[in-house]
């Protein structure tokens, strides 16, 4: 049975929704703001990077990076996030979340800011510097995933905590449209400054000498958002969990959360070492007791997300397809350089305003309602059903009649990815694992993630294309097509509808009950096994 629950957490737990609640969003939630608008400013620039710098004289299409320097200019942000989650994952529960938060701050401020530097003009250092800078964006992007979550969830009380840690996450919703409005106003500014005739009339001038300033504008403004929050960061106290539970200081967890709560809190010294002093609540996470506690646990946290980012990043292949069908990017000869980079900018503003912002927030709204469980579930199964309905009939959906279907389509796969797995895949790690376990235990899940992400980014860039070698892109092998693509990302959202009843329902109960760290007889193995189950 549990033991009674230390005064400062119960305080926590039954909290009505205050300022500081709110306050903990947005200086979180402004981390995940430009995070995303660091890891999604890229694709807007991509051609422009093209066409600046692998011009060729001549040809008959703009320049484009090759498929080497593309996937090295866009992939090593996610290669850095990946490590970053893991690193920063474990440093946040040996040092402590506020400590730790603030070096990731500081990392994507310094080095969003050199992103747009270069050492020199030519091509080969330009291309190096950048992708050495975004590797080292990524990995304080990266540290952000596990301590916000968990500094979230730590903050929170039990009834709203699913709603709080998703709105921190949706705030990656505003990065994403951000950063197309961002590009829409600078690429506006310089096309209106310094016109420029299309590809197709003069090729040398339709890419201005200026053209070079605007990716590394795009690109530095990311630093702005990151830079405005590092004081209110530094501001915010440690987490009464890390501090009672794991750096075992009760008498300083009552003194943190007296203050931010403004009510009287015993300091419990004696019942904090009766817990952390507890043989069940110290095993490690490579312990046989971990294992069987919450090996499932992680299991189902770590491939429900990377079955998700498979999917998730995998929607960019057959986006240029959409865009397309309804005209919002016409063909590259007819644009100018900066032209270019706004017709894009616009089409990914849009798709983030009409699926990709109302999906987190249907999240927010629902997610204490009917639970992390039930949207996970709904989101996978009509992922699944909405690629298998592009992938069947695809030869009909390309068609120029049936465009508005498609693009209708198309827009419900991304909202029902964030409302749904995208949004709890995040939410879920940062609550059912012991507090000196629970940021490295989230680092690793979202991790596992990156690593999907890598898959689908550029796996699936290689495998959309046609079997038949004449119809590739330019310098990529033939793959199995889009159609065959789509098949296998149904199926790979089946497999995380399947994988998702590993994960337990955390909908209302405190962490310390889900994690186990309070319980006070010998049969919890027996009570935390039970959590495998939904409820």
């Amino acid at each position: 049975m549990p033991r009674e629950q230390l005064q400062v957490l119960n305080a926590l737990d039954t909290a009505k929704t205050q300022l500081y609640h709110f306050t903990a969003i947005v200086i979180a939630g402004m981390g995940f703001f430009t995070d995303a608008y660091d890891l999604f400013a890229i694709s807007l620039v991509t051609k422009l990077l093209g066409r600046i710098y692998y011009h060729r004289e001549g040809a008959l299409k703009p320049g484009t990076l090759p498929p080497g320097v593309n996937s090295s200019v866009t992939a090593v942000a996610l290669v850095g996030t990946l490590a970053g989650q893991l690193f920063f994952g474990w440093l946040g529960d040996k040092m402590g979340r506020k400590k730790v938060y603030g070096m990731t701050l500081a990392v994507m401020v310094i080095c969003s800011l050199a992103s747009g530097l270069s050492f020199g003009r030519e091509r080969r250092s330009v291309m190096a510097g950048l992708c050495f800078f975004r590797f080292w964006l990524g990995f304080g992007i990266g540290g952000d995933y596990p301590l916000s979550a968990t500094i979230m969830s730590e903050y929170a009380n039990k009834k709203t905590r699913g709603a709080f840690i998703a709105a921190v996450f949706a705030m990656q919703g505003f990065g994403i449209l951000a950063s197309g409005i961002v590009a829409l106003v600078v690429s506006a500014c310089f096309d209106h400054a310094f016109s420029a005739p299309s590809y197709a009339t003069d090729a040398l001038l339709s890419t201005p000498v200026q053209a070079d300033y605007v990716w590394r504008i795009i690109l530095m403004f990311g630093a702005i958002p990151a830079g405005l929050t590092y004081y209110w960061r530094m501001k915010m106290p440690e987490t009464a969990r890390y501090t009672a539970l794991v750096a075992k200081n009760a008498k300083q967890a009552a003194a943190d959360m007296a203050r931010v709560l403004q009510v009287d809190i015993e300091a419990e010294e004696q019942k904090v070492e009766t817990i952390t002093q507890d043989k069940r609540n110290s095993f490690g996470l490579f312990s046989k007791q971990f294992l069987r506690r919450h090996g499932l646990h992680l299991l189902g946290t770590t491939s429900t997300w990377f079955l998700l980012d498979i999917a998730f990043y995998s929607q960019n292949l057959f986006q240029k397809d959409v865009f397309t069908a309804i005209g919002w990017i016409p063909p590259a000869a007819t644009m100018n350089a900066i032209g270019e980079v706004f017709r894009v900018a616009r089409a990914q503003t849009l798709i983030a305003l009409c699926s990709t912002v109302p999906g987190y927030w249907f999240t927010v709204a629902f997610i204490d309602i009917i639970g992390r469980f039930a949207i996970q579930l709904m989101g996978f199964f009509f992922m699944t059903v909405f690629m298998f309905a592009l992938a069947i009939p695809y030869h009909h959906w390309t068609l120029h009649d049936n465009r508005i279907g498609f693009i209708i389509i198309y827009s419900l796969t991304f909202f029902f990815a964030n409302f749904g797995p995208n949004a709890t895949t995040f939410v879920v790690p940062a609550e059912i694992f012991p507090a000196r376990l629970r940021s490295t235990c989230h680092g690793i899940s979202a991790a596992a993630g990156k690593a999907g992400a890598i898959v689908g980014a550029y796996g699936f860039l290689y495998a959309s294309q046609s079997s038949d070698p004449k119809k590739t892109d330019a310098g990529y092998p033939p793959g199995i097509g889009i159609k065959n693509s789509l098949i296998v990302l149904g199926v790979i959202n089946f497999l995380g509808m399947l994988f998702t009843f590993l994960v337990p329902e955390p909908n209302g109960k405190s962490l310390e009950e889900l994690s186990g760290e309070n319980e006070q007889d010998d049969d919890v193995e027996q009570t935390t096994s039970n959590r495998n189950v939904p409820v």
